[in-house]
C-alpha cells in the first residue's frame, strides 16, 4: 500500500510518500511545496494543487492522509492553512485517491505515543520508524511523513479489529 501524507500550509505544504508492506513502513519520497507570500492567493493555491497532482501522478498512492487544521490561539493563521488544505484535498480527490483526515494530536499519538509530543520528538520517531539515516527536512515534510505513518497504523488497527468487515458488510441496522 502506497500512502501520501500531507501537512497543509499556504507558505509550506509538506508531502511524504510511504509504502506499507506486511506491517513494515518505508519512506519512498518526501518534499515541501513552497509558495511566495508576494503572489495572489489563487496563484499560491494553484501551485499547491499542481505540485501535489504531479506527486500523485509520479508515485501513484492508493490512499492519502491529510492533517486537519489546528485552530489553537490564532484563528487568523488557520484560515490560510484551510485554503491550502482545500487545494490539496481537491488535487488528491481529482486523482481518485481516498483521503483520511487526522488531527495533529492523533498523528503525534500514533507516531510518538503521546499527543503532546514536540517537533523534535516527531522528527526523531519518523526517522526511526522509516529507517532513515537522516532527519527528514524541512519539518513540514517530516510532519507529512508522520501523517502517512498514522494512516498506515490506523489501517492496520482497523484490519486487526475487524472494522473493515463491518465497513464493507454494514452493521445490520440500516
Amino acid at each position: 500500500m502506497v500512502i501520501l501524507g500531507i501537512d497543509p500550509g499556504l507558505a509550506n505544504t509538506g508531502w511524504g510518500i510511504v509504502e506499507e508492506r506486511r506491517g513494515e513502513v518505508r519512506c519512498r519520497a518526501y518534499g515541501c511545496i513552497q509558495t511566495s507570500s508576494g503572489s495572489d492567493l489563487a496563484v499560491r493555491l494553484r501551485h499547491i494543487a499542481d505540485d501535489l497532482t504531479a506527486v500523485v501522478e509520479r508515485y501513484r498512492p492508493q490512499e492519502a492522509a491529510c492533517e486537519g487544521i489546528y485552530f489553537g490561539a490564532n484563528v487568523r493563521s488557520a484560515i490560510p492553512t484551510a485554503h491550502a488544505r482545500g487545494a490539496a484535498l481537491v488535487a488528491v480527490s481529482l486523482a481518485g485517491v481516498e483521503v483520511g483526515e487526522y488531527t495533529p494530536m492523533q498523528i503525534k499519538q500514533s507516531v510518538v505515543g503521546t499527543g503532546a509530543a514536540d517537533k523534535g520528538q516527531v522528527i526523531y520517531m519518523v526517522r526511526n520508524l522509516l529507517h532513515l539515516d537522516h532527519d527528514p527536512r524541512p519539518d513540514h515534510a517530516a510532519d507529512a511523513l508522520a501523517c502517512a505513518i498514522c494512516h498506515a497504523n490506523s489501517r492496520r488497527t482497523a484490519a486487526l479489529s475487524g472494522w473493515e468487515y463491518v465497513q464493507e458488510r454494514g452493521n445490520g441496522y440500516s
